[in-house]
This record gives C-alpha cells, structure tokens and sequence, in this order.
C-alpha cells in the first residue's frame, strides 16, 4: 500500500486501463470451464469397509453433464471427524468445488455441517442417521443424504421382531453418535411393539473385545439383540454372542450390508437378520418394484468393474449421490456457471427440488424439509445365509 501510494503520478496512467481491462475479462469470463466436484470418505480406519466401496464407486461416476466436463477430487479422511472438517475445508477453500459428496460416517457428517454452512457449499452425505438433515436448520440447508435413515431402519427391525413374537431386547452399539441415534429410533419403535428393553450397551469402533457387555447382555436373557454398528467392528458383537451359546435373534444396522462384513464375521452371521436398501437383493426383487431396473443396472456395472459379488450398499449410495447431481447440474446451470457462489446455490436449489427420481434404493422426492426424500419402499429386510443376502418375504 506505501510503495503504490510513493509512486509517480504517471504510473497510474498506464496501470488503471490495464486494470481496468483485466477486471471487464475476468467478469465477461466464467471462473471455471468445469464442475468441481470433492469427495471426502473413509476408505482407511475404522470405517474403511464401507468407504472403500464407496471411493470404488466414485470411478463410475459421469465425467460430463450437461456439457460441461466434471472433475472428481477425491480425499481419505481416515475415520476422523478432524480430518473430515481438515478435508472439506480445502475442499471449499482450495479447490473451490461446486459440491461435496461424504463423508461415510454419521459423526463426521455431523462435523462437516458448519463448514458447508459457513461455505455455502451443498453436500450429500453416505451416511445414516437422520439427525445428520434434521432438524433443518442454517447449515442442514446445504446437506442431502442418499442412505436410509435408522428412522426407517429401526422400524423395520421393530415390526420384524414384533412378527417373529419377541416380547424382550437388548441393544448394543458403537459409543458414538451412531450408535446413540440408532438406539434412539429402536427403543422407541420397540416400545410401540410392546417390546421391553432389558439392556443397552456401548462399544468403540476400534475395541476388539466386548466380553463384558455382552455377559450383561446375555445374563438379561433377551429374545432378540440389536447390534448399532456399522463395517467390520460389527462383527465383534455377533461373535462374542455366539461364543456365549446366545440363541435369540440377531439384528444390524443397515451400515454392514458389504461383502467385507460377510467375510470378516462368516458362520457366526448365519441367520442374523438386518434391514437395508433394495438394491442388496436387487435380482431377488419383483419386477413391478421401481427400484428393480435402476438398481440391477448398477450392480451389473459395478461388478463389471469391481468383481462378481463385490457390490455394497455404500456403493450405491455413492452412485446414488451421483445420479441426483445428474439432474441437479443441468437445472443449475441454467442460472449460473460453475465455480461460482451463485452456481452453489442454484445446485442446492435443484437438488431440493428433486422428484420422482428412481435410484438404487428408492424413488427419490426432495422437499425444503425433506433432504433425504425417500419412503418405505427403500427398505427390505434380509438374512444372512450362506454367505449371502436372502430377502424376507
């Protein structure tokens, strides 16, 4: 500031039109030629058995719309809240994205929202709970979801146990904000089935051992339990339980629905039962389901690329997130171009709007207070057997 205001008066007269020339270029030119789009998953850590699926999924993913070429920045948050919000930070900041899918966990989701709100910068979460767009609020305005929430979960758990007679349940979960939602939306769901909670028990993600909740749980002797955890620490519970010689039945959360947990819990997930998206037992599907072309179509690219029997449901959840930023763009790109604020908000705009959009889990109608915009036909309840997924009836 010193050096500009010491220098000769004439400079002035030689700097201001070429200024002036830069500034009418750099308005009359578009900030950016492409669309900028920042993934944030956890592909390493506690949580990489559903974020590796995910970053899989992202390499299928359109890299034109609407004209414009699309760029994917795809970053590892590890698992961390921290690096989450490190992550999206530079997303917004550095890279200057038009929108962010992720992250895969229900607390990292939560720990992005004030970085999109301050940002002003839409996302689509790949993960669960509810909590993560509701209550909608200044900074749930700029976040979607493409996975079931444990709302809807929770209650196909509830009717199921209430079908098969349970009368009695336990709970346990991981001891953090998905484990706390999940078991909030299941006690209250059971406690409409006339289902009484005799235990409620927390766990990490990184613990290898749950002996001692597992002895409370099973001295309760209830006719079911609930495991409110997602990946492969999951499997710790179910094969405590059956080491204790548990007989009841055995419930997930929808976060395990991968081959990965089929492969780390093995015979002792035989007959353990969990709710998840349609596209899971996508050929199992009658024809008349919605959810049965889009979702079969999926699968057959997937494992083109990935391998037979590869797919999981955190995958389509990526390419779900895919699809609503395909109809998304091409409405905001009718108000403003990429790379700017105003392009930001238009996208946001267009994926509220969103309505009878089909996707690999359901037919998707967005709202002003609805960011997840699916209903019940996103859900099926499977059991394990065999190794695989077998729809229930």
């Amino acid at each position: 500031m010193n050096r500009i205001a010491r220098a000769p008066s004439w400079l002035a007269h030689v700097v201001a039109p070429s200024a002036l020339l830069f500034c009418l270029l750099a308005s009359a030119t578009p900030a950016t030629a492409q669309i900028r789009i920042g993934v944030t998953v956890s592909s390493t850590g506690p949580a990489a058995a559903l974020g590796i699926p995910e970053k899989n999924a992202v390499e299928l993913l359109p890299h034109e719309i609407a004209g414009k070429k699309v760029e994917y920045i795809v970053l590892d948050d590890a698992s961390d809240t921290t690096t989450t919000v490190t992550n999206v930070r530079k997303l917004i900041s550095e890279d200057h994205v038009d929108a962010i899918i992720g992250s895969t966990t229900t607390p990292n989701s939560l720990a992005m929202l004030p970085v999109l709100g301050e940002g002003k910068t839409p996302a689509i979460t790949l993960a669960s709970s509810s909590r993560i767009v509701e209550p909608m609020d200044a900074n749930r305005f700029w976040m979607f979801k493409t996975p079931q929430s444990d709302v809807m979960m929770a209650t196909a758990i509830a009717e199921d146990m209430s079908n098969a007679g349970v009368k009695t349940m336990a709970f346990i979960g991981f001891s953090n904000a998905l484990g706390d939602a999940f078991y909030a939306e299941v006690a209250k769901y059971a406690e409409v089935k006339h289902i009484k909670v005799v235990a409620n028990e927390r766990f990490a993600p990184a613990d290898t051992s749950v002996t001692g909740q597992i002895l409370k749980i099973v001295s309760a002797n209830p006719d079911a339990v609930v495991i409110g955890a997602s990946g492969s620490p999951a499997a710790t519970p179910v094969r405590a339980l059956r080491e204790r010689g548990y007989k009841g039945r055995i419930y997930h959360n929808h976060g395990v629905a991968a081959p990965e947990f089929l492969r780390v819990c093995g015979k002792d997930c035989e007959g353990t039962y969990l709710p998840t998206g349609p596209v899971m037992v996508a050929a199992q599907l009658p024809d008349s389901n919605p959810v049965k072309k889009p979702a079969l179509a999926f699968v057959k690219k997937y494992e083109a690329r990935f391998g037979a029997g590869s797919v999981a449901a955190f995958a389509s959840y990526t390419w779900d997130a895919g699809l609503l930023l395909e109809r998304a763009i091409p409405e905001a790109l009718k108000k403003a171009q990429p790379g700017t604020p105003e392009f930001r908000v238009a996208l946001r705009d267009a994926l509220e709007a969103i309505h009878d959009a089909p996707s690999n889990n359901g037919v998707v109608n967005m709202s002003k207070t609805d960011h997840l915009g699916l209903d019940q036909r996103a859900r099926v309840m499977v059991e394990i057997s065999n190794g695989t997924w077998k729809l229930v009836p």
